[in-house]
């Protein structure tokens, strides 16, 4: 799911950007840095918004370097996923165990007790699949896939998921 959050994040600039251009190059910090990423708390920032409202206050010259520190306040779009949730996605790999989606930043894994009984997995199809019995669908590297999320678990820097192909209106696209 998407929410807009305030977020906050100490930017640090070197001595060679501290003259008339020091707002955008901190801009420019800020993007490199937050754009991207992933929160464990919040999620996987999409993008900053309302970049141009960047409230900088006062920076802090680092003893050590001279590097001068930002407490920046911004406005971003993150995407955390939720328990629950229906999501479409890109299968990345798939083995007897299960396969991998990739669904945007995330990597879900589906394990083959989540997947329909009626699909039975083909080592010697090229490249492996999970194949369906009756109506002939095909789990493959880079097809794209409908999973509903049964369990996330976040972490400092990663948020890793599982989930569901057996349920109605899931599977292969």
């Amino acid at each position: 799911m998407f929410f807009v959050k305030q977020l906050s994040l100490a930017v640090t600039l070197p001595p060679s950007a501290l003259g008339g251009d020091m707002p955008a190059r901190l801009r420019q910090q800020l993007l490199h840095d937050v754009e991207g990423t992933c929160t464990g708390r919040f999620g996987y920032v999409i993008c900053v918004l309302n970049w141009s409202q960047i409230d900088s206050g006062k920076g802090l010259v680092m003893n050590n370097s001279g590097n001068a520190k930002f407490d920046v306040r911004y406005t971003a779009l993150v995407w955390r996923p939720f328990k629950g949730e229906v999501v479409d996605g890109i299968v990345s790999s798939v083995n007897s165990m299960g396969f991998f989606a990739d669904v945007g930043p995330l990597s879900i894994f589906i394990s083959r007790h989540l997947i329909p009984s009626d699909m039975r997995y083909a080592p010697a199809h090229s490249p492996p699949a999970y194949i369906g019995d009756s109506d002939g669908q095909v789990v493959h590297v880079g097809g794209k896939v409908r999973i509903k999320i049964i369990g996330t678990r976040h972490d400092v820097d990663s948020i890793s998921a599982i989930g569901s192909i057996k349920e109605d209106y899931l599977g292969p696209l």
